[in-house]
């Protein structure tokens, strides 16, 4: 009678090891850069900085456009802000002023 004798392989040891490990770095992958990964997350946290700070300096434009309209309502009209308005608006100084030009923003 004749035996046959099988050695056994060590690949079938390592199928279910890499299987595991391949599941958990495809998942990792996309648990650090996917669409609501811990990147995005600091992308997002960057991105509220950044529009936090626009949505400051615009309140603070706002703020300064109210007070200048204020300024100019029937009641308490100022001669002063009256006058600035006037001249910017016709382009127009008298011979003995001096005229300073302020650079303005344009954001």
């Amino acid at each position: 009678m004749w035996t046959r004798q099988h050695k056994q392989r060590n690949t079938g040891r390592l199928i279910i090891p890499s299987l595991c490990v391949a599941f958990l770095a495809y998942f990792g992958f996309h648990a650090y850069h996917g669409e609501f990964g811990i990147y995005s997350k600091y992308q997002l946290e960057a991105q509220t900085v950044a529009l936090q700070g626009q949505l400051d300096a615009i309140k603070a434009r706002r703020m300064e456009l109210e007070r200048r309209v204020r300024l100019m309502h029937e009641g308490t009209l100022e001669k002063d802000m009256l006058d600035e308005q006037a001249r910017k608006a016709l382009n127009l100084s008298q011979a003995d002023e001096i005229t300073i030009m302020l650079p303005t923003s344009s954001k």
